[in-house]
């Protein structure tokens, strides 16, 4: 451990040796590390084990054996959402921990780790609890003169990869309906946040969990490869970016496994020309850079109509220069540090084409003054903006957002569409019909009208590059869950 100018001391540094198998920490059997890094100092502070395929082996193998022998899958839905609950509040009990060491590992502002890692994350599985007390097994459909009963049984053996970008959440997201269903787990944490899945092991034992049911193998991009294309997983749940999941999807073809992609996105906010800036102006820093725009479904483009571009360009530009960019412990910092120096340089490679194919930059566009140390840059804003472009076609994964105008409420849709993305969207008026009307044109698996949220009763995901399947709501649940027919005999 290590102390930080502001007085916080960033937890869990060190050499990291172990993995989480069969309900314990076990040494990896890999002897390779990979390093974690302080984006807000650019110093490493830790070391996790990069999984190799002996440790995916042992992880998976134990996955399988409590699957086959534990009774888990068997368990009345009611009796796992008592360790569902249990789990929520030995995490929440962790939720400053929790905090602390993912900021450390990716930058983001304590107060927002906390809140994502403690009740941002305790709320999912609290929810998939009260959704396993409701759960029927077996139902009854009769039709046609024939009596069907059907049952929903677990997948199996569910490998969940998950990103960096609010890792906890991101693991809750997948293994909350995943245990609801009676599946058993093996995780592959992304390796700039790891650490906190040892804090997660910790909490899983607290709550019980049986051995096996969950497990937990570090690693980079090979673990998780391995993990996707093992023959012993029944499922994959994956998120990140659309050239992995095209992998981790040609990996579970190979054998038909089951997955649920969560992948990239290009989300735009249509502002009609009736549109309420006082509404929307508001939502800029929420809605369109959250934690510093590396969130997939992030509004990163704004489509202006233009008789109100300037007033629209004007308005964004003013919101995004007054946020406070800093150190993420300080709680007046609003924007941290990008999470990685690779990250950085892809932001300010994607600041440069835009400046090169004739957009320009409103606000922004470099390294905060007096933030030399750490991967920072200013919250930026483009003017001028072609729908060709780079910076409006492709995921930048950054605080940089394209104001585009459009002429026509066609054009602002076709724009909207026009990229090879399809996740997020939004529209804005204060005609609701009006709006509910373009909503409906959107391509897009989540589109909102005069807000932009995601909960966790709706289910998320996209279309086209964005992914495949669901996440969240009972559609979740029924993505860990397959379908069997039982013919009974005939009275």
């Amino acid at each position: 451990m290590r102390a930080t100018n502001s007085g916080v001391r960033t937890p869990m540094g060190g050499e990291h040796v172990d993995i989480y198998v069969n309900g314990k920490l076990q040494r990896a059997h890999s002897a390779a590390r990979i390093p974690v890094i302080n984006p807000a100092d650019e110093r490493e502070f830790a070391t996790i084990p990069d999984g190799d395929n002996d440790d995916v082996c042992a992880a998976v193998d134990a996955a399988r054996a409590a699957f086959r022998s534990s009774g888990w899958p068997q368990l009345p839905p009611s009796e796992r959402a008592k360790y569902l609950r249990r789990l929520a509040r030995a995490i929440d009990k962790r939720a400053e921990q929790f905090g602390a060491v993912v900021t450390a590992q990716i930058g983001m502002p304590l107060a927002s780790s906390v809140q994502s890692s403690g009740s941002g994350t305790t709320k999912l599985y609290d929810y998939y609890a009260e959704l396993a007390d409701e759960f029927e097994v077996e139902s009854e459909r009769i039709g046609h003169g024939l009596r069907t009963v059907m049952r929903r049984e677990p997948v199996g053996v569910a490998a969940l990869i998950v990103p960096w970008n609010g890792p906890q959440g991101a693991i809750a997201w997948k293994l909350a309906p995943a245990l609801a269903a009676g599946c058993t787990t093996v995780i592959k944490p992304p390796p700039e946040a790891s650490l906190d899945s040892y804090l997660l092991a910790e909490a899983l034992d607290e709550a019980e969990i049986p051995p096996g049911v969950v497990n937990i193998v570090f690693g980079g991009r090979e673990t998780g490869a391995l993990l996707a294309s093992h023959p012993g997983v029944d499922k994959v749940s994956f998120t990140g970016s659309t050239h992995a999941g095209r992998q981790v999807a040609l990996a579970c073809a190979e054998r038909f496994a089951r997955v649920t992609l969560e992948l990239g996105g290009k989300s735009g906010a249509i502002l009609l020309d009736d549109a309420d800036l006082d509404t929307f102006l508001p939502l800029v820093a929420p809605a369109c850079i959250p934690f510093s725009g590396q969130i997939c479904h992030a509004l990163t483009r704004v489509l202006a109509p233009r008789a109100r571009y300037h007033e629209v360009v004007d308005g964004v530009a003013s919101k995004m220069a007054a946020l406070v960019v800093g150190d993420p412990l300080d709680p007046a910092t609003q924007v941290g540090p990008l999470v990685a120096k690779r990250q950085l340089n892809r932001v300010e490679d994607y600041i440069a084409s835009g400046g090169a194919q004739g957009a320009k930059i409103v606000t922004g566009g470099g390294r905060p003054p007096g933030l030399d140390v750490g991967y920072y840059v200013q919250p930026t804003v483009f003017r001028d903006v072609d729908s060709a472009m780079r910076i409006a076609q492709e995921e930048i994964f950054g605080p940089v957002v394209s104001v585009i105008p459009y002429d026509t409420e066609e054009e602002a849709v076709a724009i909207c569409n026009g990229t090879a993305y399809g996740l997020g969207g939004a529209v804005f008026t204060t005609d609701h019909e009006r709006g509910m009307a373009v909503a409906r044109r959107i391509e897009a698996g989540v589109v909102g009208i005069n807000r932009y949220t995601l909960h966790i009763d709706a289910p998320f995901g996209g279309i086209k590059g964005s992914g495949l399947g669901r996440e969240l709501g009972p559609e979740g649940l029924a993505a860990f869950l397959e379908s069997k027919s039982i013919f009974p005999p005939q009275d």
